[in-house]
Order: C-alpha cells, then sequence, then structure tokens
C-alpha cells in the first residue's frame, strides 16, 4: 500500500528538480567546483571501465567522468533525465524513483551522491540497491555533514546557494546503522571538503591538506561512505589456489615447503620464483618436482630484482581463483594457510593479511628495532589508508586473482619503486576498497640462512612509501 505522505513528498521534490533543470544554467556555476572535487575523489575509488549505476544522477556528469564499460544513471525528475540524455548520449539514463526501481542488471559500483538526505526512505532505497548487488559490488554514498545544516541555510538566505526543501540531515552513524539493517558493511569512511568553491591557495589547502587532519576534519562539508554486501554462506562453494613463494638462498627450507605445504579448495599449485641465490635454492626446486610426479608445482628464475617483482611474476603465471604468498623462510608455517583460504572464502575480508605481533614471537624471530619499527609503521599506514593494517611487512597475505588484476592493470598511479611487493598490494587494495582483513599468525624464528631484509637502508625505504601514501591516497 502506498502511503500518501509518501507520494505528496516524492511529487514535490520531483517538481522542485525539474524546475531546477529548467534553471541549471543559472546555478551550475556555483556548483562547478564542487562537483568537480566529488568527481576527483570517485575517480580515484573506482577503476575505469567498471559497470556503474549512479542514484539521483541530475545531469550524469559524475558518471560520464568515471569512464564506466557500462553506466546507468536513474533520477525521478524527468527534466533531469533529459539534460544527462543530451549531454552524455553514450550512457543510459531512466526516469525512476529511488525507493523503487528494478533495471535487471549488476553493477560493479552504485553510486548516490548527495542523495540519502533528500529521500523519504533511505532502508527501501538501499533495499533496492542490494537487489542490483554482486557480492563484490562497492556502494558509494557522500552525503551533507549535518554540522553544515547552519551554514547551508546561510549561503541559501544570501542566494549562494539553491534553496532546497526540508532535509534529513543524516549523521554517518545514522547511514551506518541503515546500511547495517539493509545488510551491508562500511568498508571505509572519510571526510571531505571544507571549501565548496574556488579559492586559490586557500581552498587547496583545506580541501587537500587540512580536511585530513583532527581537528579540522570535524569542518568538512560532506561524508562519504564505502560499503559492501555482507558476505553470506555459500554451501560447497571452492576455489582453487596459487601458493607463490618468492625464494633466495634458501636451499635448505625448500624441502619443507614441498613437504609441508597444504592442499586446499579445489586444487592447491605451488610456484616457486628463485632470484639470484649464491646456494643451491633453485637446483633444490627442480630436485623436488622431480621427486613428486604429478605434484602440481612450478619453478620460475626471476630476471629482474627484489621480493616484488618475484611476486609478481608468480601471481602472473597463477593459475588459481586465490592467490597467496608464502615467505621462503617458513617464519609464517604453511599449516596456517587454510585459515587464511576459509576466512576469504567466507567474505570476512577481500584482502587477508597476516600479522605477526598479536601472539608471543619465537626468540631470535624479529629483532626488537625491527619490531619498534612494524609497530610504528602499522599505525601510520592505518591512519594513511583509513583500514586497519596492524603489519605492513607480514609476508603472507592472500586476495583473489581478479582482485589482483585489477590492482595490477593501474598500478601506474603509485609507480614501480615498492622492492618488498607488500605495499604494492596493500595501497592498490585500499585504493579500490577491498575489505582489508587482519589475520593473526604465530611468527616463528629463521632455521636457515640469513634474513634478506637490511633494517636501516629498508627502513628508510619505508619512510619513503610513508611519503608517497602521504602523496598519493591521504593529501592526494
Amino acid at each position: 500500500m502506498v502511503n500518501p505522505e509518501q507520494s505528496k513528498y516524492t511529487e514535490q521534490r520531483r517538481e522542485f528538480w525539474d524546475e531546477f533543470a529548467r534553471q541549471i544554467q543559472r546555478w551550475q556555476p556555483l556548483r562547478r567546483y564542487y562537483r568537480a572535487q566529488l568527481e576527483r575523489w570517485f575517480a580515484f575509488a573506482i577503476p575505469p571501465g567498471a559497470r556503474v549505476l549512479e542514484i539521483g544522477c541530475a545531469t550524469g556528469d559524475l558518471l560520464a567522468s568515471l569512464r564506466p564499460s557500462f553506466g546507468v544513471g536513474i533520477d525521478f525528475s524527468a527534466e533531469m533525465v533529459r539534460l544527462a540524455g543530451e549531454r552524455h548520449p553514450e550512457l543510459r539514463f531512466v526516469t525512476a524513483d529511488a525507493h523503487d526501481f528494478d533495471l535487471g542488471e549488476k553493477f560493479d559500483a552504485i553510486i548516490c551522491s548527495d542523495l540519502i538526505n533528500d529521500l523519504w526512505d533511505v532502508q527501501a532505497a538501499l533495499a533496492r540497491i542490494a537487489d542490483h548487488c554482486h557480492p563484490a559490488t562497492r556502494i558509494f554514498l557522500n552525503f551533507y555533514s549535518s554540522l553544515w545544516e547552519g551554514p547551508r541555510s546561510i549561503a541559501e538566505t544570501l542566494g549562494l546557494a539553491k534553496r532546497l526543501l526540508p532535509q534529513n540531515w543524516l549523521t554517518v552513524g545514522d547511514v551506518t546503522n541503515l546500511l547495517y539493517l539493509s545488510r551491508f558493511e562500511v568498508i571505509r569512511h572519510s571526510r571531505e571538503l571544507m571549501c565548496p568553491v574556488h579559492v586559490p591557495l586557500a581552498g587547496t589547502l583545506a580541501n587537500r591538506y587540512l580536511v585530513r587532519l583532527w581537528p579540522f576534519s570535524y569542518l568538512a562539508i560532506t561524508n562519504v561512505l564505502v560499503a559492501r554486501p555482507r558476505p553470506e554462506a555459500q554451501p560447497g562453494r571452492e576455489a582453487s589456489v596459487s601458493v607463490i613463494v618468492a625464494a633466495r638462498n634458501e636451499e635448505g627450507n625448500i624441502p619443507r615447503i614441498f613437504d609441508r605445504l597444504p592442499q586446499m579448495g579445489s586444487g592447491t599449485e605451488l610456484i616457486v620464483v628463485e632470484g639470484g641465490s649464491q646456494d643451491g635454492t633453485y637446483q633444490a626446486v627442480e630436485n623436488e618436482i622431480a621427486r613428486r610426479p604429478g605434484y602440481p608445482a612450478r619453478l620460475f628464475r626471476q630476471t629482474g630484482k627484489g621480493k616484488g617483482d618475484a611476486v609478481r611474476l608468480g601471481f602472473s603465471q597463477a593459475t588459481g581463483d586465490v592467490l597467496m604468498i608464502l615467505d621462503a623462510d617458513l617464519t609464517v608455517a604453511p599449516e596456517d594457510l587454510p585459515r587464511f583460504y576459509e576466512a576469504w572464502l567466507a567474505g570476512r575480508g577481500d584482502f587477508i593479511n597476516g600479522v605477526r605481533l598479536v601472539y608471543p614471537m619465537q626468540d631470535q624471530a624479529m629483532r626488537y628495532f625491527n619490531l619498534l619499527g612494524n609497530k610504528f609503521f602499522s599505525q601510520a599506514f592505518s591512519w594513511l589508508l583509513g583500514q586497519s593494517i596492524r603489519d605492513t611487512l607480514c609476508g603472507t597475505k592472500v586476495l583473489s586473482r581478479h582482485d589482483y588484476e585489477v590492482i595490477a592493470e593501474n598500478r601506474s598511479w603509485l609507480g614501480d619503486f615498492d622492492p618488498f611487493g607488500d605495499f604494492d598490494l596493500i595501497f592498490g587494495a585500499a585504493r579500490f576498497n577491498l575489505k582489508i582483513s587482519d589475520m593473526p599468525v604465530r611468527y616463528g624464528a629463521r632455521t636457515y640462512g640469513e634474513t634478506n631484509i637490511q633494517r636501516w637502508s629498508h627502513g628508510w625505504m619505508l619512510l619513503h612509501m610513508v611519503a608517497v601514501a602521504l602523496r598519493r591516497i591521504k593529501f592526494r
């Protein structure tokens, strides 16, 4: 049964936005800078070529700026939809109400930009959104901060902004709860934009830097939430697994890797990438493969340098649905890998990151200054990336091959200078809104060979990574 109050509310707003569309040239210059900043944020978070739906698309400029492979915009204002179709004929635009629509499609990204404060029933709209999601869909919502209700009213009175109809003025807590009730979970929350109009230098200072820092962040105009559908159990589901081992001077560990690696999912392959060893590591791998006819293992010789280069080579050769990294020194037990697999399979995270800093370590497992450095960098990168990263340099990491391919295809924004390979993956996972989950592991002492980590020189590299993350992610 249709609520007559809701019908009246919706019709009043439809007429309002139809009239706004007819006067768009009057208000567009005042909104241009604000909209351009939002477009910049969304372009960073959503990779080109995604299937994108925007609800409340207005003239479709935001949707078009994302360069989707398949883009659909819906709006209940027929005038807005007409304008959008004229401006962006390559996209599809539909006149429909956010509370009740069915496109018969699934999307990679669904955007509600400055919409939910204008809705009668946000939960009903989220239910419609859920019907258009697959398990990996990301929901992006930005909405005015409730702290700006007063300043917005003043701007409207002075004619600096279009006078809006009464708004919901929802808080982050309100929206998080509504998402939870609609079977979504929040991955990230950020506060964006302090200055909604172009002010040379001061605007850049406020919007790129100050808004990221306490207490200035509370002056942000808009809140941005990124959410995903809450995972549901899928009985009988299995996935194939590729375990990549980068091995340099690890001859004594090779037999134990083959002996102890568990079989997971629908099948597990071992890919060993040897690079620059001064002992018999390469021959040891060949010997183990020869001893095990039919064992799903392959060996590659690295041509570049560094663990990161070796891992990328291994990933490029992998055939599994799930990609895992196992350090050849076996300081993290191969027997722990099934827990990573089960967490990924159950949807507890898209990127499962090993953490060595929870349980007590074996004696001599990690030197004191290395431990302090790891704790410092874990705090720094958690702040920089907006998700908890308890241990940045634990070698054990797990993600899907599909998610890795998205990260790899868009790697150029970061640059190719990560010798560890960890940050290339962590930064990419954070940028593309993968759910990062920490997996505590027991960290043991090395029993063969010496560590390839050089405490001080690699520490300077990590500080360089912090600087890169500040520039490319936090203060972009």
